[in-house]
């Protein structure tokens, strides 16, 4: 984790946070945001937020990707989903005193803003207006958490990789073509099954010509097929 200078307050005119919260706060309200911030990069694999730590402050990610971590009480991970930026992360701690429910880790090169959360709690109680479009803001990401359930509860091994997939090139690389930044141990845990399932799907899709798999390289070759097997996997 390194600390970055943060930009200059005029420099923060296109940022998606700024424009959020300006619609319902006053300048003066969004120089103190902005007073008690602080800009940070995070390397791959290193935590942004920390299961079971109070949280102190919510995580506006301006540029890279996450997964969302739950460690159950044995020890095994799942993860949640994966979301890029632009993203606040956190937000529902702004309604919730409490541990963080989960973790926040950097699967690649990730920048974010960290707000210190009594601040924006603090001017979310003032402003109703301003706590429910965080809280809207916040929580879009738990559809996706959702329906990833839903998969893992009634889909094959076939399925939910399947879906991993279409979600990844549709919601995170926008291509049918990109660099997977998961390992196969990552995808494993975002699809509820061993390592050996999942190199064994991807080896078939490969040869049934579904997609051409060459290490970290997957392209989607036959997305009909995919959207097949993803709906009645």
């Amino acid at each position: 984790m390194i600390k970055l200078d943060k930009p200059p307050l005029n420099d923060c005119e296109q940022c998606l946070f700024r424009q959020l919260v300006c619609q319902y706060i006053g300048e003066e309200d969004f120089k103190f945001l902005y007073n008690s911030s602080v800009q940070l990069k995070f390397r791959r694999g290193e935590n942004i937020l920390k299961q079971g730590n109070r949280f102190t402050h919510i995580v506006f990610l301006s540029e890279g990707c996450v997964k969302l971590n739950y460690e159950n009480e044995f020890g095994k991970n799942l993860i949640l989903t994966v979301v890029d930026s632009t993203r606040l992360l956190g937000g529902i701690n702004v309604f919730n005193d409490d541990l963080n429910m989960f973790s926040v880790t950097a699967i690649d090169e990730c920048e974010a803003c960290l707000i210190d959360i009594n601040v924006l709690k603090n001017l979310a109680l003032k402003n109703s207006s301003l706590a429910l479009r965080l809280l809207e803001f916040s929580t879009s990401m738990f559809r996706d958490s959702i329906i990833n359930f839903i998969s893992l509860a009634h889909k094959q091994v076939s399925g939910r990789v399947a879906d991993i997939l279409i979600y990844l090139s549709e919601k995170i690389y926008k291509s049918n073509k990109f660099i997977l930044t998961l390992t196969r141990k990552e995808l494993s845990e975002f699809a509820g099954c061993s390592p050996e399932n999942i190199i064994h799907t991807l080896t078939r899709f490969h040869k049934e010509g579904i997609i051409k798999n060459e290490g970290k390289n997957i392209t989607i070759t036959n997305n009909k097929k995919l959207k097949e097997i993803s709906r009645f996997g």
